[in-house]
């Protein structure tokens, strides 16, 4: 059998067949006679077979693949070696609906071992060892398929991952497998095997690609509402496992954080170009529902302002959501003083005709959230260059503000449009900006391709409060948790740093003219509370963000990959949180639901100016 060495220096002569969706890499011919799947699989994650021609492979088929791009079936030999760190598991690729064999066939296949990255190269996921171009001879049917490896508490180490080689790039590719020390490990030596969880937790909602996540770990930062909280960049939550369906996508739960899929569920284990590691499972655990409930806050009182920052995900004219979101702002917000709206598009959404203004898309939501029995809030924004702040094509995105004018006032200053920078100057003693509405340094290169922070000036009860409401560049193109490369790339956030540094700049400028200025600074930072980000917005104390006086549990406005997170931020200047006077809201009401209308929780800030 040739060496792992020889097989990552033969890698080195690929010749790499694409796809959109995938690379297959293949090395220069070679024969190996009747080998077994555990000598394919090998003990690291790289086949040393890769590229080679294998005949007369022998297994059970555990599972077939009949729908996507990449239809096939696994198999796995029922006589397992004695090493934990060979899989004895394998997909058979074979392009098109697979024929003529099914789950519990006694089969010899043989044919070309290629390493499949799904998603290709460059998004720096793991590959799967597949065998393509096959050629497959069913021996018997209807024996049984081998007992699947069950995965739970006490199976999947607490370590997620070693570092990757520097030599390497800081891939893990290369290094032998260790999976009684590291989950992504453990993971990997059962790709393509049966394996088996049982009464597990839902910690991410079904979408509408039928699939979900669990955790075999229940214990692992739970919180009361039955999510498994990140808060940490060494914290990955090693529990986590996706579940896809062999089924019918109609069979398939539409279940919500805290739901659990009792019993068992069954499949074989692949890895997921959106997810990483996933149980597609033939036997599906039946759903028994956690009953939960969306939240709605409690009423600011006379003397409390509320703020509030609410990502509406592309909302458009021709979206069908309006009242629903209306009755999230009345009912779940109860009606909040001040609400910065992100992701607000233009007149005709997607459309990409040159069309900037969003005046029919707001007042439609006005007026959707008078008829759910709440206030006639009037609204400030300013219009985007066409095609310049990224987003959907077509769509425009930007921030709107909305505001409750029985309640607060909004200081009109002319002069803001989508190229013109506000400034702050001294106005009888205080801070005050040359335009308002108006956009932070649009000209910045931090803001190329992306959305201008809106800063405005509200009166409350005699004083004024600065808010700025923000969009900050999103994680896409940043490598998964479980890429190849450890710890993995996060390229996107190079970009939300400068952001967060041009605001706190800004807040900055404020603070020196006004040093007890009320600011506030919100909206879809797209970063986490603990990030560098995070750090850069709140500079040397310009800025706190106020989640993080919640409990740990609480501390989520977003749920990915069964991960229940932060992305959604209100950040306040030293005036507000001295005193601690002032109490924050993350309003569970989206991320953890299956029919969710946008895939982000609000949040709300109530405080005595």
């Amino acid at each position: 059998m040739p060496s792992k060495n020889s097989a990552r220096l033969a890698a080195l002569t690929v010749a790499a067949v694409c796809s959109a969706a995938s690379t297959v890499v293949l090395t220069t011919p070679a024969h190996a006679d009747s080998v077994r799947i555990s000598d394919i699989q090998g003990t690291t994650r790289i086949s040393p077979y890769a590229g080679k021609q294998v005949t007369d492979v022998a297994g059970i088929v555990t599972g077939i693949r009949t729908y996507g791009s990449s239809r096939g079936f696994w198999i796995q030999d029922p006589r397992a070696d004695a090493d934990p760190a060979t899989s004895e598991g394998v997909f058979v690729f074979t392009s098109s609906t697979p024929k003529g064999v099914a789950v519990g066939d006694a089969v010899t296949v043989s044919g070309t071992v290629s390493e499949y990255v799904p998603g290709g190269t460059a998004s720096g996921n793991q590959a799967i060892t597949e065998i393509t171009r096959p050629t497959v001879k069913v021996v018997s049917s209807g024996n049984p398929v081998p007992a699947p490896v069950v995965i739970d508490a006490d199976s999947v180490p607490d370590a997620y991952t070693p570092e990757g080689d520097p030599a390497a790039n800081g891939s893990v590719n290369g290094l032998p497998l260790q999976p009684a020390r590291y989950a992504l490990d453990l993971y990997e030596s059962l790709e393509g095997m049966n394996v088996r969880v049982a009464d597990a937790r839902v910690v991410g909602a079904t979408d509408p690609y039928t699939e979900l996540w669990v955790t075999v770990k229940p214990d692992e930062n739970a919180n009361r509402r039955g999510g498994t909280v990140y808060g940490s960049y060494t914290a990955q939550n090693t529990g986590r496992l996706m579940i896809q369906s062999l089924g019918k996508a109609a069979d398939f739960p539409d279940a919500n954080v805290g739901d659990t899929l009792t019993g068992t569920t069954t499949g074989p284990l692949d890895y997921n170009q959106f997810g990483g590691y996933t149980l597609v499972a033939n036997e599906l655990g039946a759903l028994k529902s956690a009953g939960l409930e969306r939240e709605s806050t409690r009423k600011q009182k006379n003397g409390e302002l509320a703020v509030a920052t609410y990502n509406v995900e592309n909302l458009d004219p021709s979206d069908d959501t309006f009242a629903a979101h209306a009755a999230a702002i009345v009912d779940n917000l109860r009606s909040p003083d001040i609400v910065s709206l992100e992701e607000i598009q233009d007149n005709n959404g997607a459309t990409n005709d040159g069309t900037v203004a969003a005046d029919r898309t707001v007042t439609k939501l006005i007026d959707a959230i008078v008829a759910a029995g709440g206030p006639r809030y009037d609204w400030r924004a300013i219009d985007p260059v066409n095609g310049a702040d990224g987003g959907e094509p077509g769509g425009n995105i930007r921030q709107v503000f909305l505001f409750n004018p029985e309640r607060v006032s909004f200081t009109d200053r002319a002069g803001g449009d989508a190229t013109t920078a506000t400034a702050v100057v001294r106005e009888r003693g205080k801070a005050a900006l040359t335009v308002s509405p108006g956009r932070i340094d649009p000209a910045n290169e931090a803001w190329k391709n992306s959305r201008k922070p809106l800063v405005g000036e509200f009166v409350f009860r005699g004083r004024t409060v600065f808010v700025i409401a923000n969009h900050f560049n999103s994680k896409g193109g940043d490598q998964g948790l479980t890429s190849q490369y450890q710890p993995p790339a996060r390229g996107s956030e190079t970009q939300r740093h400068l952001q967060a540094t041009a605001v706190n700049t800004f807040v900055k400028e404020i603070l020196a003219v006004q040093k007890n200025a009320d600011v506030v600074a919100l909206g879809d930072i797209n970063d986490f509370e603990f990030s560098g980000t995070t750090k850069a917005l709140e500079g040397d104390g310009e800025l706190w963000s106020a989640v993080k006086s919640l409990p740990r549990g609480e501390r989520y406005s977003y749920v990915y990959q069964g991960n229940s997170q932060v992305l959604d931020q209100i950040l306040i200047s030293p005036s507000i949180r001295r005193g601690c006077d002032f109490e924050y809201d993350s309003v569970h009401v989206n991320a953890e639901f299956h029919d969710q209308i946008s895939d982000h929780d609000p949040q709300v800030l109530r405080f005595r100016p």
